[in-house]
């Protein structure tokens, strides 16, 4: 059962990203007036707000595939999720803080919360090798 719930919830957090996709291609609004990630601290020199919200969109899917399919690897029982998780855990904390835009306010709406969902799989996963599947 643990495995189940688990595997469901990498592949529920890899979805997760494709929302934050669909906010940067300005698909949609997550909320009213977020403009996430419009003005990221690391690349607003170096390129536009277009750009940073194509690389953001694409990145984030990257991040979502590979959550959905190490959640996936996980519920049939693959011994490869392993590191397909810490790779998506590792690339979308980074893609988080690279398109952050340098504001204290509003972190939840800016990945804050992913970010820790993250920091929790790395240990998890890598420091206390939890969970232990046996395949």
């Amino acid at each position: 059962m643990l495995r189940i719930i688990i595997g469901v919830f990498m592949v529920l957090h890899g979805l997760v990203h494709l929302l934050y996709s669909g906010q940067s291609w300005r698909l949609f609004e997550l909320q009213p007036g977020m403009v996430w990630p419009d003005g990221a601290w690391a690349l607003a020199k170096l390129v536009g707000d277009e750009t940073i919200r194509m690389l953001a969109s694409i990145f984030m899917v990257l991040a979502a595939i590979g959550f959905v399919a190490g959640g996936a690897g996980i519920l049939v029982r693959q011994a490869w999720w392993r590191p397909v998780v810490l790779g998506s855990a590792a690339f979308s904390a980074v893609i988080i803080v690279l398109f952050w835009d340098g504001a204290l306010q509003n972190l939840h709406d800016k990945g804050a919360i992913g970010i820790l969902i993250n920091l929790a799989i790395l240990v998890a996963v890598l420091v206390l090798r939890w969970p232990n599947f046996e395949f």
